[in-house]
């Protein structure tokens, strides 16, 4: 009698409605899905750099002949414009009395000159006499040049800016005495600035002269625009990185500013989705669809990504779903139910 209560109360429980429950439903995953989409995004280096002078963006000036700095008129970082007073430099005393010296020297060989030439007129000197006297007048009005050129005819010699820039380095203080070609500083012209950044030797072959670069300040500010101007052949013996100089607006940053640079050097096709949904594991890069209302998990290659958005190599089926939000809680083949799919229509009671 008992085994025959327990069958009906099983049977009680099992009929509903005059139809069979299950007894249990399988356990699903609530996920957001769209439909897989090709699309291209910028192919982007990036490499960071600080704003420095160009290799032939400046010019060094100097003195060659020994003397003594009478003036500094600016300091490191200074705008100057073409002709402003720079450096005052004044010759040795040494140098001053070489420069006497060859005055005279040159004086008496004029002199000598001209008495060979009267006693060669009387016949009371050679053609050979006046040949030597010749040639000492054109050895010491050689000599003479050679100290000119040096700016030794200047006792104080004033230093300008040869053209509109910055004063990028002072190499000297003010009383120093220096030795003849000594650099005093460099001044850099105003267009004469770059970022050098440095590419891994990886992507050193993809970039080229006049790719377009994003440069985004690491201390804050604006962002500003440039250009690849010059791709380095070498890895820098520092860095270990290849040095790419990137041409910037005038006046766009100060020198020794540091950015990160995005080098655009194509565009990248391929299945365009959000970031979100693509996982990574000990496989590889991976993606869900849905086959059904099952997950099915797809192998990718990732070509690119942006701050949201990733761009896929693999073999995704463009009519099956893609697994936008809630990849993370899945597993291949689990049972998924769609967070953004159409309501089913409510039953009449």
């Amino acid at each position: 009698m008992k085994k025959v209560c327990v069958v009906a109360a099983l049977s009680a429980l099992m009929v509903s409605g005059g139809a069979v429950a299950p007894f249990a439903q399988e356990a699903s995953v609530l996920v957001k899905t769209e439909l897989p989409q090709q699309g291209e995004m910028p192919d982007l280096v990036t490499a960071f750099g600080t704003l420095g002078p160009a290799v032939d963006g400046g010019m060094t000036l100097s003195v060659q002949h020994e003397g003594r700095v009478l003036e500094l008129s600016v300091m490191a970082g200074q705008q100057v414009h073409k002709g402003d007073k720079l450096v005052t430099f004044g010759a040795s005393a040494a140098v001053a009395s070489s420069y006497e010296q060859a005055l005279n020297a040159l004086k008496l060989a004029r002199s000598q000159k001209l008495h060979a030439d009267q006693l060669l007129s009387q016949q009371l000197a050679t053609r050979d006499q006046v040949a030597q006297a010749d040639k000492a007048v054109l050895d010491a009005q050689t000599a003479l040049d050679a100290l000119q050129k040096q700016g030794a005819a200047q006792p104080v010699e004033v230093l300008t800016a040869p053209f509109d820039g910055v004063a990028t380095a002072i190499l000297v203080a003010q009383g120093d005495r220096v030795q003849p070609g000594i650099t005093l500083l460099v001044v850099t012209r105003a267009d004469g600035f770059v970022v050098t950044a440095g590419v891994g030797p990886a992507d050193q072959s993809r970039v080229r002269t006049g790719q377009l670069a994003h440069l985004v300040r690491l201390q804050g500010g604006a962002s500003i625009d440039g250009k690849v101007l010059r791709v380095g052949r070498a890895l820098n013996p520092k860095t270990r990185l290849v040095d790419v100089d990137l041409a910037v607006p005038v006046d766009a940053a100060v020198s020794g500013e540091a950015f990160k640079a995005s080098i655009q050097v194509g565009q990248l096709k391929g299945w365009k989705v959000p970031r979100a949904s693509v996982l990574v594991d000990e496989k590889g890069p991976y993606i869900f669809q849905l086959a059904g209302t099952k997950a099915v998990r797809v192998g990718v290659k990732i070509l690119g990504s942006s701050a949201t958005t990733d761009i896929l190599e693999g073999p995704l089926d463009a009519g099956r779903k893609l697994v936008v939000e809630g990849s993370n809680q899945l597993t291949d083949g689990a049972a998924v139910r769609e967070s953004n799919a159409s309501a089913a229509p409510a039953k009449n009671q």
